[in-house]
C-alpha cells in the first residue's frame, strides 16, 4: 500500500480531510455570528466563546477587518494609561448582508399595501420617490460627461456601478446602449413594473434623450438593456438619399428645348415646372 494512503474497512478510501481555507472560512463565519448574536466583543471574548486561543483568533479578526466585514474600535469609557486600551470589534453592513434578510418581503408587503390604498399611481409616486436620491447621486458624474447621451451614457454606467447595478455602456450604429448586469430590486419590480418605469425615466433625464428599455431581469431576461438613441448624421450619404429622390434633372432636356421652340414658332416657350416632360418631338401634319 502506497504511503499516504488511508484504508477503512471495506477496502474504501477515507474520505479526504477538509482543506485549512474551507476551516478558516467556517471559523470567521462563526466569528461573524457571535458578534451579529451578542453585539462588539474584545479578541479575548470571542477566543473564549469559539475555545481557541486569543492569537488564533486575532488573524481570523485580521482576516475579516481586510475585507470589511468588521471594524475595530475603541471600547468606550477605557481610561487612559499604561497598556493597550480594549479594542472592540464591530459588524460592518458589509458583515451583516452575508446574514439571510427579509427586505424584499418587506417591500412587497409595503408595496401591496399601498396599491390597495392609492393604487398603481401610488406605487409610481414611491418608485419615484425612492429613485430621486439615486438620480441625484448620478447627476454629477452624467454633468461632467460630454453633451452627446451616448457619452453621457458612458459616465452613468460608472456612477450606476458604483450604486451595484454593474453597468455598462457601448456604442452601437443606432446610437448607444446601457447594460445593467444586476438589478437590486428585480424581486419586487416583477410584481411592480412601476419601478422600472420610474428607472427609465431617471435614465432619459440623466443622459438627456428619450430612451427605450428593451430588456429587465425583473422580467426574466438576463440583463437590463436600456437603448439611447444617437444623433441623426447629416453626412454626405444623406445628400446622396436625397438628391436620388429627385424624379430627374431641374432643367429641360434638348429634345424638350426643340419641341418648345417648335410649338412657340422658333422661340422657346416659358416653362412652369422643372420637371421633364415625356414630350416627343412631333412632325407637323
Amino acid at each position: 500500500m502506497e504511503s499516504g494512503t488511508v484504508q477503512v474497512t471495506g477496502g474504501a478510501s477515507a474520505p479526504a480531510r477538509p482543506s485549512s481555507s474551507a476551516d478558516d472560512g467556517r471559523t470567521r463565519h462563526r466569528v461573524a455570528a457571535l458578534l451579529l448574536e451578542h453585539g462588539p466583543q474584545t479578541a479575548t471574548e470571542l477566543a473564549g466563546r469559539l475555545g481557541v486561543s486569543p492569537t488564533a483568533v486575532r488573524r481570523h479578526l485580521d482576516a475579516l477587518v481586510a475585507t470589511g466585514r468588521i471594524e475595530e474600535r475603541h471600547a468606550p469609557g477605557t481610561p487612559r494609561g499604561r497598556g493597550r486600551p480594549a479594542r472592540l470589534f464591530h459588524l460592518t453592513d458589509a458583515g451583516r448582508s452575508d446574514f439571510p434578510h427579509a427586505y424584499d418581503d418587506l417591500a412587497l408587503t409595503a408595496l401591496r399595501f399601498v396599491a390597495a390604498q392609492g393604487g398603481p399611481d401610488a406605487v409610481r409616486a414611491v418608485a419615484e420617490a425612492q429613485l430621486a436620491g439615486l438620480e441625484q447621486r448620478c447627476s454629477a458624474a452624467v454633468e461632467a460627461a460630454p453633451g452627446a447621451p451616448v457619452d453621457r451614457a458612458q459616465a452613468l454606467a460608472g456612477a450606476l456601478t458604483a450604486e451595484g447595478y454593474a453597468a455598462s455602456a457601448s456604442a452601437i450604429s443606432g446610437g448607444g446602449q446601457l447594460c445593467q448586469h444586476h438589478c437590486p430590486v428585480a424581486h419586487v419590480a416583477a410584481e411592480f413594473p412601476q419601478l422600472c418605469e420610474a428607472e427609465t425615466a431617471v435614465i432619459g433625464r440623466l443622459v438627456g434623450t428619450h430612451v427605450q428599455r428593451l430588456a429587465t431581469i425583473a422580467h426574466g431576461d438576463g440583463v437590463c438593456t436600456t437603448h439611447i438613441p444617437g444623433p441623426v448624421r447629416r453626412a454626405s450619404g444623406g445628400e446622396h438619399m436625397r438628391a436620388g429622390n429627385r424624379s430627374g434633372p431641374a432643367s429641360p432636356v434638348p429634345n424638350e428645348r426643340t419641341a418648345h421652340r417648335r410649338r412657340a414658332g422658333g422661340r422657346p416657350a416659358p416653362s412652369t415646372s422643372s420637371t421633364p416632360t415625356n414630350d416627343r418631338e412631333r412632325t407637323p401634319a
